[in-house]
């Protein structure tokens, strides 16, 4: 189980704000090779973050590297550089098909072999909507082995879509977003993938950012996408099981437990009839508190 629950961006050639990120909670930091980097200055950035993972020591965290997109000049020199000191996974974006995962599968597998790295140790977090198409086919874009988690945009595809924004008034997302939130969530979920949720802009709204994560969490996200320090504690402590969560999953579980013992797989459980699918979320709380439990 991978736990990523603040997934923090980094630009890919600023060490001053590497070095602040490494002092956080973040699970994740994200160098971004991308949007954060002008055109004039994609090699000097690949280069320092080649170097950072050969040379820094990023603890627990997991090292994500954001690449720039399969039809950029960029591309297979960002994954070629970067291959002889892996990182854990690698962040696509602007992903329109599942073809478009299966080729950068394809060039990170040659790169695996070529510098004697096991075969499919790095992953792909892939951005799936962040195009007309990669929403299209937002459905298929999980399915390679290699993905391990599926996220989503609302800025590009604005963007792309010709939006004026993608926020009502109230701050809820506009129609064709939430949909983007909802099928990316699903997208990931079909394969046994996790659902990352993306950022929230406005850093200077912490109870705007809570309330959105929470309601992210509930809906089935596990993590979330942060661009600025500020956000990442709130993100942590949104997709984190509560004590009280953790306890009445251990209690369900030790249930569930005694009542298979003599063949039963639902019964009544404070006031609620319970089955088979409140056993496997219980399972996932609890596995989660454990391996936060063994990070300290």
């Amino acid at each position: 189980m991978t736990i990523r629950r603040a997934a923090h961006f980094v630009p890919g050639a600023n060490e001053k704000m590497l070095d602040k990120s490494l002092n956080t909670s973040a699970d994740a930091l994200i160098l971004d090779l991308e949007d954060a980097v002008t055109p004039e200055n994609k090699d000097s950035a690949r280069t320092t973050v080649a170097s950072w993972l050969e040379t820094v020591d990023f603890g627990r965290k997991e090292r994500v590297v954001r690449i720039n997109p399969l039809d950029s000049p960029w591309c297979e020199r960002d994954i070629e550089e970067t291959m002889g000191n892996p990182p854990d996974s690698y962040l696509v974006p602007k992903v329109n098909d599942s073809n478009e995962v299966a080729r950068i599968h394809e060039l990170i597998s040659e790169h695996e072999m070529a510098c004697g790295h096991p075969e499919g140790q790095v992953k792909l977090l892939i951005l799936g909507t962040e195009t007309p198409q990669g929403l299209l086919n937002i459905r298929d874009l999980a399915a390679n082995a290699r993905v391990d988690a599926l996220t989503w945009g609302a800025e590009d595809l604005s963007a792309a879509i010709g939006s004026r924004g993608n926020r009502a008034s109230d701050g809820s997302y506009l129609p064709i977003f939430e949909y983007a939130r909802v099928m990316c969530l699903l997208g990931a979920t079909a394969w046994g993938k996790q659902p990352l949720d993306t950022v929230f802009v406005d850093f200077n709204d912490p109870e705007g950012l809570r309330a959105e994560c929470l309601a992210s969490a509930a809906m089935g996200y596990t993590g979330k996408i942060t661009i600025h320090p500020n956000q990442i504690e709130i993100v942590n402590e949104s997709f984190t099981p509560s004590g009280e969560d953790v306890e009445e999953a251990q209690e369900l579980l030790q249930l569930f437990a005694e009542n298979e013992a003599k063949g039963l797989m639902a019964f009544s459980f404070k006031g609620q009839m319970v089955d088979v699918p409140h056993l496997t979320r219980a399972r996932k709380i609890v596995e989660m508190a454990e391996k936060l439990s063994d990070w300290g």
